[in-house]
This record gives C-alpha cells, sequence and structure tokens, in this order.
C-alpha cells in the first residue's frame, strides 16, 4: 500500500472530524475521560488505553504507514504520531 502524504495539519484535522462526527458519543463516558485515543486519520479505526502507546503500536502493527492522532478523551489536547520532528540546537 502506497504511504499518504498528509501535512501534520491535515492529519489532525481529519482525525478531529472522525472524533467530532462518530467517535465522541461513542467514548466520552466514565472511566474514558483522560485516557488516550489513538485515531486512524484515513480509517477512523481507533483505539483507547491509559498512555496511548499500546493502541499506537497495534494499530501500526496492522497498518505500518498509518498516520495516527492521539488525544486525550475529554480534554482539547493532541498530538500527532508519524510526523517528521526537527531538533533545534542553539
Amino acid at each position: 500500500m502506497q504511504a499518504i502524504f498528509w501535512s501534520v495539519e491535515e492529519v489532525a484535522h481529519r482525525a478531529k472530524q472522525f472524533y467530532e462526527n462518530e467517535i465522541r458519543q461513542q467514548v466520552e463516558y466514565g472511566d474514558n475521560i483522560g485516557k488516550m485515543i489513538v485515531i486512524d486519520s484515513e480509517t477512523g479505526e481507533y483505539g483507547i488505553d491509559k498512555t496511548g502507546v499500546e493502541t499506537a503500536l497495534k494499530l501500526k502493527q496492522k497498518k505500518p504507514n498509518a498516520r495516527l492522532f492521539t488525544m486525550r478523551i475529554g480534554y482539547d489536547v493532541a498530538v500527532s504520531f508519524g510526523g517528521a520532528i526537527e531538533r533545534t540546537v542553539k
């Protein structure tokens, strides 16, 4: 399968659309609040765990080129996996 080349902003936008339109009503309750949700920005497939690491690894194992987006359930804070990371040295 060919890799999808989206900007970090596009990955975030697509994942947030899935979350708002299809996922939020299924996951924002009780013990899930504060846990991490990892969303495949192409398919909308997702998983939930305490840190998001286990879910990200499982999704990447199924689909190595997946563009994943992670956010804390019930909070407006997010992180994207799979993008380039730059390190600035001063």
